[in-house]
C-alpha cells in the first residue's frame, strides 16, 4: 500500500467497534426474522383465530423469496443506477490498482468495477458473496478525491464485501418486501371477513401489528443499514490504515453541491453517503428513516481512532 499510518491504540479501538457492530447486526437480523413470523401469525390469528398457519406461510415466503433476491441483486442494482462495467485497466488505472491492492489486503477475490456517470461523488458495493461482488463509483468521486481518499472509500466498500454486509442488507430488503406482501394480504383478509381471534386484547394488538408492520419493518431495515456503515468505516480504516483519509473523504462527499441525477432511491442505503443528503440533512440526526448515520458522528469516530 502506498499510504500506511500507525495510530497508538488504533487496533484495539477498531476490533472493539467491529465486534460490537457484528453483534448488533446479528441481533437485528434475528429480530427481523422473528418479526416476519410474528406478522404472519398475527394475520391468521386476526382472521381465523390460528397463529400457526400464518407463521408457516411467512416462513415459506422467506425461504422462497430471499434466495431469489440474493441471486439477482447485483444485476438489478447496477441497472437501476446505470452502472457500466470497467473491463480494462487502461481507462481508469488508478481505480483499478486501488481495488486490486485492497482486495489482496482483505484476502477476497477482486470485485468487478462499475462506473456511474454522476457528478456527485459517491460509491457502493453489492454482491451476495465476495466471489460475486462488485464496486461502483461515480465519476464525481474519481474527479474530486485524492488518491488517499479514493483508497479509503474503496477500503470502506471492500469492508462491506468482506463483512458480508450486502448479503445482510439484501436479506433485510427482501424481508421488508415479504412483510409488505403479508400485510397487504392480511388487511384484505381481516377486514374482508369477520375476525375470529378469541382474545379481544390480542386481536387488537394483531390488527395494529398487521397495519403498522411495513413501517416497523422499514425502521428495522434502516437501523441495520446504519449499523453496517459504522462497521464498514471501522473495517475500512483497518484495511487502508488511514482513518483520517476516510474522514476527509466523507466530509468532501457530504459537503459536495453537485446535484444527484440518475441514482436510484431504492438503493440509496447502499451508498457510502446518503445520495439525497441535500433534502434530508436537517433531519438526519433524529430521523428513524435516515439511510445512514450522521456524517459528523462517523467522522468523529474515525478521527478518534
Amino acid at each position: 500500500m502506498q499510504y500506511f499510518y500507525e495510530y497508538e491504540g488504533v487496533n484495539d479501538l477498531l476490533f472493539e467497534q467491529i465486534a460490537s457492530n457484528k453483534r448488533k447486526s446479528f441481533y437485528f437480523v434475528g429480530a427481523f426474522i422473528l418479526f416476519v413470523l410474528i406478522v404472519g401469525a398475527a394475520i391468521t390469528y386476526a382472521a381465523f383465530g390460528n397463529f400457526l398457519i400464518g407463521a408457516s406461510i411467512a416462513l415459506i415466503c422467506m425461504v422462497l423469496y430471499v434466495p431469489i433476491s440474493l441471486m439477482n441483486g447485483t444485476k438489478i442494482v447496477m441497472k437501476l443506477n446505470h452502472g457500466k462495467e470497467l473491463t480494462s485497466k487502461q481507462h481508469h488505472p488508478q481505480l483499478w490498482n486501488v481495488v486490486e491492492d485492497l482486495a489482496m489486503v482483505a484476502r477476497i477475490p477482486v470485485p468487478k468495477i462499475y462506473i456511474i456517470q454522476e457528478g456527485s461523488p459517491n460509491a457502493f458495493a453489492t454482491g451476495a458473496t465476495p466471489k460475486k461482488a462488485a464496486i461502483a463509483v461515480t465519476t464525481g468521486l474519481l474527479e474530486k478525491l485524492t488518491r488517499e481518499e479514493l483508497e479509503a472509500v474503496i477500503a470502506h466498500e471492500i469492508a462491506h464485501i468482506q463483512n458480508y454486509d450486502i448479503r445482510l442488507l439484501t436479506i433485510s430488503l427482501a424481508l421488508v418486501s415479504v412483510i409488505a406482501f403479508l400485510s397487504d394480504i392480511g388487511i384484505r383478509m381481516v377486514f374482508g371477513s369477520d375476525s375470529k381471534g378469541s382474545n379481544p386484547i390480542v386481536l387488537v394488538i394483531a390488527l395494529v401489528l398487521v397495519i403498522l408492520s411495513p413501517l416497523i419493518a422499514m425502521v428495522i431495515q434502516l437501523a441495520l443499514a446504519r449499523n453496517r456503515e459504522y462497521l464498514a468505516d471501522a473495517t475500512g480504516a483497518e484495511l487502508c490504515r488511514n482513518p483520517h483519509a476516510l474522514a476527509s473523504a466523507l466530509e468532501k462527499i457530504s459537503n459536495d453541491n453537485d446535484p444527484v441525477n440518475d441514482i436510484s432511491r431504492a438503493s440509496a442505503c447502499l451508498y457510502i453517503s446518503e445520495p439525497f443528503k441535500k433534502k434530508r440533512k436537517k433531519n438526519e440526526k433524529t430521523s428513524l428513516f435516515a439511510t445512514h448515520p450522521p456524517v459528523e458522528k462517523r467522522i468523529q469516530r474515525l478521527l478518534n481512532m
